[in-house]
């Protein structure tokens, strides 16, 4: 598990070095995006180790928000003010979401940046989270917080290309099917954001 940890942490953006660019998905959005500019965001990719290998960390956000509701997500929100990077964004939106406080968590690095059609720009922080934690999830926005096996997640067999028409053209939309009997259904957002992981991990072996 540890080899796997340290393949992991080789195939992420270093934390002293924040990526800057504007996002990897650009092209698929094309047409969609808001003339706005992006709200930086930042969410935690954490995963945890068991006995029966690493975990993957995400929530079910309540049906009552505004983005984004009722759908499978990691942790996270724009970055405020008062946060010193990214890392502290996702660190603190993590603690009020789930109540997984920063000290249970040891941030890795960070993936590549992606946009989102309601106008995020949303930059990923991949953290260890230790194994003891307990979470206590904010109602208000999270309805439930559950693991998934990081080998099922990282399986090509196992992401779904659906093909949608938005905007006057076809686009395709990623998805899971979570292994167990819950019917939990991983996509958009989320599904990118593993396939990063997963396409950065392959790219540097």
């Amino acid at each position: 598990m540890q080899d796997q940890l340290i393949r992991i942490q080789a195939a992420l953006h270093p934390l002293h070095a924040v990526p800057v660019h504007d996002g990897w998905n650009l092209d698929e959005l094309s047409g969609l995006l808001p003339a706005t500019p992006p709200i930086p965001a930042a969410v935690l990719v954490g995963v945890v180790p068991r006995e029966q290998g690493l975990q993957v960390l995400l929530t079910r956000r309540t049906d009552a928000l505004r983005h984004h509701a009722g759908q499978v997500s990691f942790p996270g929100g724009r970055v405020e003010a008062g946060d010193r990077d990214p890392c502290a964004a996702a660190l603190r939106e993590t603690a009020e979401e789930v109540g997984i406080a920063a000290p249970l968590i040891q941030p890795l690095g960070y993936l590549d940046p992606l946009r989102t059609v309601t106008g995020f720009r949303v930059l990923p922080l991949v953290a260890v989270i230790t194994p003891d934690y307990v979470a206590a999830p904010d109602p208000r926005e999270v309805d439930e917080v559950f693991e998934v096996a990081f080998d099922y997640l990282m399986s090509p067999s196992n992401l779904r290309s659906v093909q949608v028409t938005l905007g006057g053209r076809p686009r395709t939309v990623l998805e899971f099917v979570d292994p167990g009997s819950s019917g939990r259904r991983i996509w958009g957002v989320s599904a990118s954001i593993l396939l990063n992981l997963r396409t950065r991990m392959e790219n540097t072996r």
